[in-house]
């Protein structure tokens, strides 16, 4: 992802501001925030809607599947091996007699928690590393950009591959998040890196570091703030790749173990019945395609808002 130029105000152009007075009684219009601005923009594309209603369905179907699903996703029944749709069943059931609805809601718990903690490890390591070598530079800098270089090289399925194949006794969602994000890291570490760099020359940095405070403390409190728009706009396009990859490694059979539920391991034992039942295989991987659109789409919304050349076009 290239890096945007952003800025720490924006003029509102969007709605009328509120007027306000100064001391010789002369009104003029204060300049809105970046966020308010991006707000603005935001909510009136229908695109944002969607994507944040799709998003919310499956944030919903994560946290409480059991307002959608009533049935035992783990419950199966031999006899009704891939049995067309039935009262209370829907989508019909698998190849292991297990219905493909209940599987289907309750398959978004695995991919959403593996695709929300990796963004939020990615950030975490990737804002840390290139904050650090964007704001002290030097020797620093050089040592961070080579290592994250290093780590670049390497494809992140590629490497998530090799990697899961030494917990073959101990795949779990967190050994799958930790092996994601120590591969999914150098992408934003770059954009942090060319966003910090930028903003540190700002006069309002300046004016801290005259004041006496502390570099640490001026790269928490003004540079870091005022670089988070790349970042957001980044980990949302992210959070949708990072689902796709977990997806993956269960496909391969070396993501989550089958005794979890989840869209990539349905994916998998679908394909056995794709020529005779190909609906078996459709909805889990609607639901993970519709899932991924939706962050795609939402960080097009994001980034449309909160670049300013974007808004000009």
């Amino acid at each position: 992802m290239s890096n945007y130029p952003y800025q720490e105000h924006f003029v509102a152009d969007a709605e009328t501001p509120r007027e306000e007075s100064d001391a010789t009684g002369a009104t003029h219009n204060p300049p809105a925030s970046q966020w308010a601005v991006a707000w603005r923009q935001v909510r009136r594309r229908p695109l944002f809607w969607i994507s944040a209603a799709l998003i919310a369905g499956a944030v919903l179907m994560a946290l409480f599947p059991q307002l959608f699903s009533s049935a035992d996703p783990r419950a199966c029944d031999l006899a009704r091996s891939l049995n067309g749709p039935e009262a209370g069943h829907i989508f019909g059931f698998d190849r292991q007699g297990c219905d493909i609805y209940a599987r289907t809601v309750y398959g978004a718990r695995a991919s959403v928690l593996v695709g929300t903690l990796t963004t939020a490890l990615v950030v975490l390591i990737g804002t840390t590393v290139g904050a650090v070598a964007g704001y002290f530079g030097g020797i620093a800098d050089t040592i961070l950009s080579r290592l994250t270089d290093v780590f670049f090289a390497v494809p992140l399925v590629l490497a998530a591959i090799v990697v899961m194949q030494m917990f073959r006794d101990h795949r779990t969602i967190l050994t799958v998040v930790i092996v994601l994000g120590l591969f999914g890291w150098t992408s934003i570490a770059r954009i942090t890196r060319g966003t910090v760099m930028s903003v540190k020359n700002e006069e309002y940095v300046t004016a801290a570091r005259a004041m006496g405070q502390p570099g640490w403390k001026t790269l928490l409190t003004h540079i870091v703030p005022n670089s988070a728009a790349p970042i957001i706009v980044y980990a949302t396009v992210a959070l949708g790749t990072f689902i796709v990859a977990e997806a993956t490694l269960s496909f391969l059979g070396i993501g989550l173990p089958t005794t979890v539920v989840s869209w990539g391991g349905d994916i998998s034992a679908a394909q056995a019945s794709l020529r005779t039942k190909p609906m078996v295989l459709f909805y889990p991987a609607s639901a993970l395609a519709l899932t991924v659109l939706s962050f795609i789409m939402m960080g097009d919304v994001v980034r449309d808002a909160l670049d300013p050349k974007a808004r000009k076009r």
